[in-house]
């Protein structure tokens, strides 16, 4: 019984890729089971297995979690939604103790990339190049007037995902409007580069980065990419590796960064499968096999950098019929 390989994937949503793949990677090995709030998420169906739960935020949640994990053998958990990965982070010990392993970084690094001015002064303080932030008005008003920062910027939640509620603005009035109508508010430089990002595993076991992928963003929808390239550059590959050892990152992650002339500047980190990542399995970047391994307590050899350049990734409409 112990050496059965069942993997739960929580909060599946649209994402029948990520499960058709640990699917396949599992090749018999064990089942994979997909949960979500709603019967009609697509990717449920691609499972061998589901579960329709409540909402994350509904009482009893993580118990009824864990009683899944208990009946059906459990090895490891992950999430695909950025408000679960808070839940699996903050109880990793509950998991842990019926034999679960929960795929996530700890819980103060995932509350760090969920809050975006806290990643800024991270990585300020740690001498990573990054894209100016405030949440100071006042502040960011004088940077204006002394020609450290100029319009447009955009305004966002401090917390928050999907790019839901980003505002481009232009002027001081935008921001007031802005500033006048919700709390919890940043400005954020606008970026005007090549814009990257970065499909990462740093192995469950050894903590290292064993895998980077690096696609170029050719064109986004609804905040995710939609059109990508496959790149590679050591010095991005580098700058990726002390970044993952300066915050102490561990399982899947998702970093956005930029380029401008020769430099590049770290946007964001997502603690979790990124919506582009297709690309980097398709392109023999095998984070699920990655994580099967450390399942199996085998520590994972370093992979970085073992792809084809030049590989293009469109996303397109698929139906689910049930």
């Amino acid at each position: 019984m112990n050496n059965i390989l069942n993997i739960l994937i929580l909060s599946c949503g649209t994402r029948n890729k990520i499960v058709q793949y640990f699917k396949k990677e599992l090749g018999g090995r064990g089942v994979v089971i997909a949960t979500d709030c709603s019967e009609l998420a697509p990717a449920l169906y691609e499972a061998d297995k589901h579960f329709i739960v409540p909402r994350m935020e509904e009482e009893g949640y993580l118990d009824l979690i864990l009683s899944i994990c208990k009946e059906n053998n459990i090895k490891a958990v992950l999430s695909l939604i950025d408000p679960e990965l808070s839940l699996l982070a903050e109880h990793k010990q509950a998991f842990l103790d019926i034999g679960t392993v929960p795929i996530v970084s700890e819980s103060d690094i995932i509350e760090m990339c969920f809050d975006k001015y806290k990643m800024f002064e991270f990585l300020v303080q740690n001498d990573f190049k990054t894209v100016k932030s405030y949440v100071d008005k006042e502040y960011f008003y004088r940077d204006v007037e002394a020609g450290v920062i100029n319009y447009p910027v955009f305004v966002k939640p401090v917390k928050g995902s999907a790019s839901i509620n980003i505002s481009k603005v232009t002027a001081k009035e935008e921001i007031e409007l802005l500033f006048n109508r919700f709390d919890n508010l940043m400005i954020q430089e606008f970026m005007d580069g090549i814009e990257y990002g970065a499909d990462v595993y740093i192995d469950m076991i050894s903590n290292e980065p064993v895998a980077i992928f690096i696609k170029e963003k050719l064109k986004m929808r609804s905040g995710e990419t939609d059109k990508s390239v496959s790149v590679k550059d050591e010095k991005l590959f580098n700058l990726i590796r002390n970044l993952v050892k300066k915050a102490g990152f561990k399982g899947v992650i998702d970093i956005d960064i930029f380029k401008i002339g020769n430099e590049y500047y770290i946007s964001e980190v997502n603690p979790r499968f990124g919506g582009g990542y297709p690309h980097a399995y398709e392109s023999n970047v095998n984070i699920p096999r990655l994580i099967i391994n450390n399942i199996c307590e085998k520590t994972n050899v370093d992979v970085i950098g073992q792809y084809v350049e030049g590989v293009y990734m469109m996303k397109y409409s698929e139906v689910k019929i049930i």
